[in-house]
């Protein structure tokens, strides 16, 4: 196995990439996996101008960029291959409190500035006994577009529809500029070094911030990979798509216990065809390890995320083994 495999994307999935790529080129000594991790759109705008073999996304391709894909991986187009399954915190700087109870509305007031203080009402009233300072409330956004965001603002248009009636989108709503840096690192040190902020950022990253329980039901539940994970049992297939294609349509505002519905599922984009077989023994190869137990495992470890269940990386598998040489 030998070569070099380019891939630009999402920025959430940048430690499980760096996992993923020590354990790929260990077991295959002339393989390399190039992987900037520029944000998620400007990885699916590489991919499909030809620019990178493979892209890494948080959120699968759209319906106009599945056409788009025809143009340059041939009329089967592209795939959208689940590879990464992780929570999205509710970060915040508030000294020594670490974790707050809030429901979708009260986190859609705080993101739109409807509610511009700690202490306000709705935020006391689901934390009895938490001493809060009437600090401001900085919002903190990606500048970037962001699988993230368009994750988090799905969960919000989904859980909170009458708070939030904004597009769902990766690029954040252009009448609600606050403070933004780019990249989940960027989100997060802005958060880290301002007191009162509060951002949304993969679970991986927060670093000591803390973050929220999310009212799920009647319950506030804890952010975890389980959690996680749980939600994306319930999630459906995406309607009209080929049959390997494994985009996924997560239920944001699902009222199963234990479930944290403000997760990402993260995809890696291939083309179902390749120009030269070196390239279409490469893609399968890392895609493969990037599945396995021994790569979901890696990533586990280094990022805290939730492994794909047994029969997501089965699929996963038969999607991958898919790829071939154009004819």
């Amino acid at each position: 196995m030998s070569g070099t495999l380019t891939g630009i994307g999402s920025s959430a999935q940048n430690s499980a990439m760096e996992a993923w790529k020590a354990g790929f080129e260990s077991a295959n000594q002339g393989a390399m996996v190039q992987y900037s991790p520029d944000g998620s759109g400007a990885g699916r705008k590489a991919f499909l101008s030809g620019g990178a073999q493979f892209a890494g996304s948080d959120a699968y391709l759209k319906d106009d960029e599945m056409t788009q894909a025809v143009e340059v991986c041939g009329p089967d187009g592209a795939l959208n291959v689940p590879t990464y399954i992780s929570p999205i915190a509710i970060a915040f700087n508030l000294g020594d409190v670490t974790e707050l109870n809030l429901d979708a509305p009260t986190i859609a007031k705080i993101f739109k500035k409807e509610i511009s203080t700690w202490n306000d009402p709705a935020i006391t009233a689901q934390n009895e006994g938490v001493e809060l300072p009437d600090t401001p409330i900085t919002v903190v956004h990606r500048s970037d577009e962001s699988g993230t965001t368009e994750n988090f603002v799905d969960y919000l248009a989904a859980a909170a529809p009458e708070d939030w009636t904004y597009e769902v989108e990766g690029a954040w709503p252009a009448d609600l500029q606050s403070e933004n840096a780019k990249g989940t690192s960027g989100v997060v040190q802005t958060v880290t070094s301002t007191d009162g902020a509060i951002t949304y950022a993969d679970a991986s990253a927060i670093g000591d911030l803390g973050k929220a329980k999310v009212k799920v039901g009647e319950e506030y539940t804890e952010i975890s990979s389980d959690a996680a994970a749980k939600a994306v049992e319930v999630a459906t297939p995406v309607e009209g798509r080929p049959e390997l294609d494994m985009s996924l349509e997560l239920e944001r505002d699902t009222t199963e216990s234990g479930a944290y519905p403000v997760v990402l599922v993260s995809y890696h984009v291939y083309c179902t065809s390749y120009d030269s077989q070196e390239t279409v023994d490469l893609v399968k190869a890392f895609g493969s390890y990037v599945i396995s137990e021994e790569g979901q495992a890696e990533a586990e470890a280094s990022a805290g995320n939730a492994p794909l269940s047994a029969t997501l990386s089965e699929k996963a598998q038969m999607a991958i083994d898919s790829i071939k040489v154009a004819s």
